[in-house]
């Protein structure tokens, strides 16, 4: 039952990935991929909870909490790019790709199908804890503990955004370092807020059994080092360090990821 559910999400979830990539392929642009990985998240809760006879208080939790969580995302991420534009990450990506003609099946194989590879992954607990979860499993302890990270994620990456799409749209800070608010005390307050929410999501599916822990902890796993050493951060800071005169000094004396009070300067 279980593993049936998994792999109708996965058609579901390839099912999307080629409805985008068309449009991506006809637009010229894939970076709207990036509001496809909240949004696919939050319909693969929502699937999966919706194949329940009886959902639960848990699945209901787990369905709630992802659904919140990745709508806000897909949303944010979605407007930012119609205010924005292509983003630049995707553009050096695919750039020696577009330049030979092979545009339409790199953006197929190393962005739609790779991040819905991905997307799966990441989001495992939230599924196979939602399938898992009885009708009479209740929301413990141990699920609390997990929507309480999950809250503290949810303030640091919604708070984050907001203050970081405020200093944005002032033209006086063009070209400056965003070090206020809550980037003060780390330099992703957003991706220290995803980490937060899976891991979070990942406990809290951890109450309907040992084996739901066992077999989804790549997840939030992946997750971790996906932003802090894969294609988040390092891509991110990579491009920083060119624009951002002053990102050097920011980066030196502000943490990296777990929010800390800022290191004071050598002066």
């Amino acid at each position: 039952m279980i593993l049936e559910s998994l792999l109708a999400n996965a058609v579901i979830l390839v099912g999307l990935a080629l409805l985008l990539w068309v449009l991506a392929v006809q637009i010229g642009d894939v970076s709207f991929v990036d509001a496809y990985w909240g949004g696919g998240m939050a319909l693969l809760a929502l699937v999966s909870w919706l194949r329940l006879f009886d959902p639960g208080p848990l699945a209901t939790l787990l369905m709630a909490m992802t659904v919140i969580w990745g709508l806000r995302l897909c949303l944010h991420l979605l407007m930012r790019w119609r205010r924005e534009g292509e983003d630049k990450r995707y553009a050096r990506i695919l750039s020696k790709d577009r330049e030979k003609g092979r545009f339409a099946m790199a953006a197929l194989t190393k962005v739609f199908l790779g991040q819905s590879v991905l997307l799966f992954i990441v989001s495992s607990p939230a599924q196979y804890g939602i399938l898992e979860a009885s009708s009479l499993t209740p929301v413990s302890g141990l699920a609390l503990v997990g929507v309480a990270l999950w809250a503290l994620g949810i303030f640091f990456e919604w708070v984050g955004d907001w203050q970081l799409a405020r200093f944005k749209a002032n033209p006086a800070n063009a070209g400056q370092v965003m070090d206020r608010g809550l980037w003060r005390y780390t330099r992703h307050p957003n991706y220290f807020g995803d980490a937060c929410v899976w891991w979070g999501i990942w406990i809290a599916a951890a109450s309907a059994g040992w084996w739901v822990a066992a077999a989804t902890v790549i997840g939030p796993l992946f997750l971790t080092f996906t932003l802090t050493r894969w294609s988040g951060a390092p891509l991110l800071e990579g491009g920083m360090k060119k624009s951002r005169p002053g990102y050097a000094d920011y980066r030196a004396r502000t943490s990296a990821f777990v929010p800390r009070p800022p290191k004071k300067s050598a002066g």
